[in-house]
């Protein structure tokens, strides 16, 4: 694999990331914040390996993510970063059925940031976008009637003209 220095520099600057999280996680096990970086820097580091090494990279970060988010349950960049995390692992998973609860969990994930941090707009974003994705990769057909509902309230939420288009139809 080729990497621009742009893409090197990343790769240094995640690496000194999750070192750094390392070192200070030994001193204070309890420390969210830093659990969030070091979730984080994973996830960022999990773009450049093979397939298998990415897939382990971000199991290790969502266990991280979520090491945090027991010590503070409310902290949404951990949440935002749980929804990369399980977006990237749905990417990563070829079939769609085996991918989709992954979906389901980003889509939950980015909700739950939003909601702790309201008026922060890539948290927003970021749902408006899981959920087109998850639209385009999954036909209605394979949808129940709630998950019809829950999905559709979501998307229109983020795109209300669709719901003026859904209710026109005959």
């Amino acid at each position: 694999m080729q990497f621009s220095q742009d893409d090197f520099d990343r790769l240094l600057l995640f690496e000194h990331t999750r070192k750094t999280a390392e070192v200070n996680y030994a001193k204070n096990p309890l420390d969210a914040d830093n659990l969030t970086k070091w979730g984080g820097a994973l996830l960022e580091l999990s773009q450049f390996q093979s397939l298998a090494d990415s897939k382990g990279m971000i199991n290790d970060s969502i266990s991280k993510l979520e090491e945090a988010l027991q010590i503070n349950p409310a902290k949404h960049d951990a949440l935002w970063c749980l929804g990369n995390a399980h977006t990237s692992f749905a990417f990563l998973t070829p079939d769609l059925d085996e991918a989709r609860p992954y979906f389901d969990k980003a889509s939950e994930f980015f909700q739950k940031a939003a909601d702790e941090d309201p008026g922060n707009e890539l948290y927003q974003k970021s749902l408006e976008v899981t959920s087109k994705v998850f639209l385009m990769l999954f036909p209605l057909e394979s949808y129940s009637v709630s998950d019809m509902v829950l999905y559709y309230e979501i998307f229109c939420r983020f795109n209300p003209g669709v719901l003026l288009a859904i209710l026109a139809i005959d």
